[in-house]
């Protein structure tokens, strides 16, 4: 097999030499109508973000079944989890901020859902009803970990260079999560 020299694109007006498999791509995005703008790279990260966030929906949810609590959705996994964090009572409003889910009736659902289950405790402090997971509770959480340190953590390579890449993708999320939101509030003006 012959080697086939790259071909140089302009970055800025930078040459840059790009491998042969990053030549001439075709964007892998859900809706092409989205890709033809100016911006294919943006719709190919969507697309990926969607796959992305529906796998980790799924794995999510049968982790928590495998530790043995059926019946839960990805809210009601994210909100037990981020009850149990840092072993600190919540409040309802707190948890819909730092989740970033603007309907709060959401994250209330999940609350008592979780109450049913005998997951979460609640303690009335003047207005405010504030979360924390029991013990029961925190050895679901306990048990979650265990299972994602098995089946998740085990297939990273561990290395620091990955570390480095997943920690800088985090960053970048956090970073684009800010663009979404403010193109949300400006749509919602138009």
């Amino acid at each position: 097999m012959t080697n086939i020299p790259a071909k140089p694109k302009t970055i800025d007006s930078k040459a840059v030499v790009l491998p042969p498999a990053r030549q001439a791509k075709i964007p892998i995005v859900s809706s092409s109508h989205l890709a033809s703008g100016r911006s294919a790279e943006l719709s190919e990260f969507e697309f990926g973000m969607i796959i992305a966030g529906n796998a980790f929906n799924r794995w999510a949810v049968r982790c928590i079944s495998a530790v043995g609590v059926k019946d839960m959705t990805i809210t009601d996994v994210l909100v037990l989890h981020h009850i149990n964090h840092r072993a600190r009572e919540k409040k309802l409003a707190d948890i819909a901020f730092i989740l970033n889910i603007e309907d709060t009736h959401i994250v209330n659902y999940s609350l008592k859902k979780l109450q049913a289950l005998g997951l979460v405790k609640t303690e009335k402090r003047g207005k405010e009803v504030l979360y924390s997971t029991n013990e029961q509770g925190q050895e679901v959480c306990k048990r979650y970990f265990e299972i994602r340190e098995q089946v998740l953590v085990s297939g990273l390579t561990g290395d620091g260079t990955e570390s480095f890449e997943l920690s800088e993708l985090a960053r970048f999320l956090r970073i684009l999560s800010g663009l979404y939101e403010q193109a949300a509030r400006s749509a919602t003006s138009l």
